[in-house]
């Protein structure tokens, strides 16, 4: 069998536990903190990984403008992407923060309009159309007549979080140095900046270790090594187009976690707005 498909298998397994994983955490600390020991966990583990790869040197040896590069795209990601997603997961129901965040390839492609200087097409509206669409679904719980959400701004942060995403792709796309190099500092910043943050706010404290461990799972899963997993699955592959699609099974997956782990009530709705949204970004990569 293609060890690509087996790998990416893997690293959509993985990923599509974390969702359930950040709702549990946060039943035991802030999501503030939850970023605080996750960022620090990842930081760990990505520069074993480079250290592990020889790349070390690589790293030490990083000029006054990779480390401006980093200190840059660390605030994007790790620091306010996960800000802003771990609040949004505090304020909504698992089933719905994790397919809003999944709109940024959506995203992505309208912020490489203006930024990229790409020509948008009428594929790219129709897509951008029929994820919309999916977006309001889940977002009303299926409830369209009176268009009410129940929690606006964690709908607001969780669609937030795809823009911030979306932006960090693209500017991490045009720094060429090699990855396991440019995450490890980037996540270093951006441990520092939520340290800060936690230091100024009074609220740095070691958390219940339920709380902990939860972090720690997502600092080594979510924000760690599945990323090489997953470049790894790309690299190993055969049929690069069948692998890279594997990932679109994550959502679903998700919502099996969700209902099992988490024991929410998948809405019906929920399983709609997931099929449009997928849909959406399958038929805009069609374009690509």
């Amino acid at each position: 069998m293609d060890k690509g498909i087996i790998f990416a298998f893997i690293a959509t397994f993985i990923w599509s536990t974390v969702a359930s994983v950040f709702k549990i955490t946060l039943r035991f600390i802030d999501f503030r903190e939850m970023l605080l020991f996750s960022s620090l966990t990842s930081f760990i583990i990505l520069f074993l990984l480079t250290s592990f790869r020889k790349k070390l040197n690589l790293l030490l040896e990083s000029g006054k403008n990779n480390i401006l590069k980093s200190a840059l795209l660390g605030f994007l990601n790790p620091y306010l992407y996960y800000l802003v997603l771990f609040k949004a997961y505090s304020l909504l129901k698992a089933q719905i923060a994790q397919p809003l965040n999944y709109t940024w390839p959506i995203v992505l492609s309208l912020l490489s309009v203006p930024i990229l200087k790409k020509k948008i097409k009428f594929i790219n509206l129709l897509s951008l159309l029929i994820s919309f669409s999916g977006v309001i679904i889940i977002s009303t719980e299926g409830k369209l007549s009176g268009l009410r959400i129940k929690s606006p701004l964690g709908v607001f942060l969780a669609i937030s979080s795809s823009v911030i995403w979306a932006l960090y792709w693209i500017y991490n796309i045009r720094d060429k140095r090699e990855e396991s190099v440019k995450l490890t500092l980037n996540f270093f910043f951006g441990f520092i900046y939520i340290l800060i943050t936690q230091s100024l706010t009074g609220s740095l404290k070691f958390p219940p270790l339920k709380g902990l461990i939860g972090s720690i799972y997502i600092g080594t899963f979510e924000m760690g090594i599945t990323f090489f997993i997953w470049l790894l699955a790309l690299k190993e592959s055969k049929n690069i187009a069948l692998t890279s699609n594997i990932i679109y099974l994550s959502p679903f997956i998700s919502l099996f976690f969700i209902y099992i782990l988490v024991e929410e009530k998948i809405l019906f709705s929920t399983f709609i707005g997931v099929i449009l949204i997928v849909s959406g970004i399958i038929l805009n990569k069609l374009e690509d």
